[in-house]
């Protein structure tokens, strides 16, 4: 684990590589209980299957707005218990966004007594002042534990910190070392970068890593949140032969490994239903029940009840279609 003191160089080193965010398996009647052993193959297939040097705990994907405290405090027991069983170097990022403050302290301060490496803290979904309000929520949280925090900037939040915004809350909190930039606008990364060069910034636009970005020392070499367990299988690494491209500075050879691999096609394939619910086009969400559902292709375990809690809705049979029609193109599953 990386104090609130030491943050900021440990993260330069340590945070590499492509890190998972864990959908969350349900049972049981509307999904009210957690496939424990489900999730507990989930986290070993990530981290010794697929050798992915880092998990992302209790986020979007895992639909953490619908989970008890004590079960994302019991999630993130089980991904650090048989992560680090399987690779005792594994880090383990933990999001414990919420939208009170004091749950927000609850769940960062178990992080820390669990080993967590670092909390990251999505902006707050609800009654969020800006980025006043933003700062004095993670002053708050700051104050009161010890441990490496890392900003979410998820249009899923309804409120996108500027980069002077967030450059500022790096400016003050000393314990924030690291950003996940979820909006998908490169040029605000930019931007960020010129304001706070020392900061730890995840694009989720991939785009930026092909024209040089990382490089240019504007990103960072590590895939702070992504679901990467779905782009590739044990017998078909093809995320991680991309990105090792990437990380090795190899760009017209990631490009053409992208085109011929399929992969770039696979993104066109697979459209937006892992994070558009038709019924709210103007609004990014992570459809849990797209996760799972494409994890299930794979032969991973979902539990028997394969959709999202509310208040999210059940993945359509157009969805699923679409889906596994993108994963028979790519090789992934079988035609």
């Amino acid at each position: 684990m990386a104090t609130a003191s030491a943050a900021r160089d440990w993260a330069r080193s340590a945070l590499r590589g492509i890190g998972d965010s864990l959908y969350t398996p349900f049972r049981g009647v509307d999904g009210d209980d957690i496939d424990w052993d489900a999730y507990r193959a989930l986290v070993r297939y990530c981290v010794a299957d697929l050798g992915h040097p880092m998990l992302w705990c209790t986020s979007g994907v895992g639909e953490f707005w619908s989970l008890t405290l004590a079960e994302r405090q019991r999630l993130l027991e089980v991904a650090i218990e048989e992560g680090r069983a399987a690779n005792p170097n594994l880090v383990v990022q933990a999001c414990t966004a919420a939208t009170s403050a004091k749950d927000c302290l609850v769940l960062t301060q178990h992080a820390q007594q669990a080993g967590a490496d670092i909390a990251y803290i999505q902006t707050p979904m609800m009654e969020t002042h800006g980025g006043d309000g933003v700062l004095r929520f993670f002053r708050y949280i700051s104050e009161r534990t010890d441990i490496a925090l890392g900003m979410f900037n998820s249009p899923s939040s309804g409120y996108v910190l500027s980069p002077a915004e967030t450059a500022r809350i790096y400016a003050e909190i000393p314990a924030v070392c690291a950003t996940k930039e979820g909006a998908f606008r490169p040029a605000s990364s930019r931007l960020l970068h010129e304001l706070a060069p020392d900061l730890v910034i995840w694009e989720c636009d991939k785009t930026v890593y092909r024209a040089g970005w990382l490089r240019a020392g504007i990103v960072c070499p590590a895939q702070l949140g992504t679901t990467g367990y779905l782009f590739e299988t044990p017998r078909r690494r093809l995320l991680t032969e991309y990105w090792d491209l990437i990380v090795a500075d190899k760009l017209v050879e990631a490009m053409d490994f992208g085109r011929e691999s399929g992969l770039d096609q696979f993104d066109v394939d697979m459209g937006s239903w892992l994070t558009c619910y038709p019924g709210r086009p103007d609004y990014f969400t992570h459809w849990g029940g797209g996760f799972k559902y494409a994890a299930a292709l794979l032969g991973l375990p979902v539990g028997d009840y394969p959709h999202s809690r509310p208040p999210q809705a059940e993945l359509p049979a157009a969805a699923r279609t679409q889906i596994a029609t993108a994963y028979r193109r790519l090789g992934l599953i079988e035609a």
